[in-house]
């Protein structure tokens, strides 16, 4: 059995979860609200305020989608408490970013600028201090969205592995190479 799966999700006080005949499960918080179509073979139950993910079989399928249906909930739940929240570092020369209303306008050492427009429920702000690269910070109460968005934006410039230069999580390591130099 799923040790994700039959794990129990708890709904802290002012967060509800409605599951309607159609399978969508919607979670309303202190953050938002979020709506999430489940499988016709996973079904909810409550007890006590704190909620169980089933199956309906043992089959191979059913096992997958248990757990996933389980960190899914647990993840609305956390997010309309919480929220989410990522932040890119812009590592290089020249890089940098500003921030008009949901449009991102970054310079990546490209001869134009890219600007990137945010949907509606991801909040963007960007951090220049003097001597460290500038930040982009995202936040938001859906977890999948914020991870999408930042991959996106991650995407517009890998780091690169000679110089480490590009757009990167904070706190991930480059695995950096030599250059050419190295093999005299």
């Amino acid at each position: 059995m799923s040790r994700i799966g039959k794990a129990i999700v708890s709904a802290p006080s002012g967060v509800s979860i409605n599951i309607s005949s159609e399978n969508l499960v919607t979670v309303k918080g202190p953050k938002g609200e979020l709506v999430q179509k489940f499988d016709p073979a996973i079904t909810v139950e409550t007890k006590d305020g704190e909620w169980t993910v089933l199956r309906e079989s043992e089959s191979i399928d059913h096992k997958a989608k248990h757990g996933l249906f389980r960190a899914l909930l647990q993840n609305m739940v956390t997010g309309v408490t919480e929220g989410f929240k990522k932040e890119l570092e812009l590592v290089g020369v020249g890089f940098r970013a500003t921030v008009n209303g949901q449009d991102l306008d970054m310079a990546l050492g490209y001869s134009h600028n890219i600007v990137v427009q945010m949907p509606k429920e991801v909040k963007v702000s960007a951090e220049t201090i003097k001597g460290k690269p500038p930040v982009v910070t995202l936040e938001s109460i859906d977890k999948q969205l914020l991870g999408q968005v930042a991959a996106k934006i991650r995407s517009l410039r890998k780091p690169e592995p000679y110089k480490g230069k590009g757009v990167r999580y904070k706190g991930e390591i480059v695995r950096r190479k030599a250059g050419k130099s190295a093999g005299k």
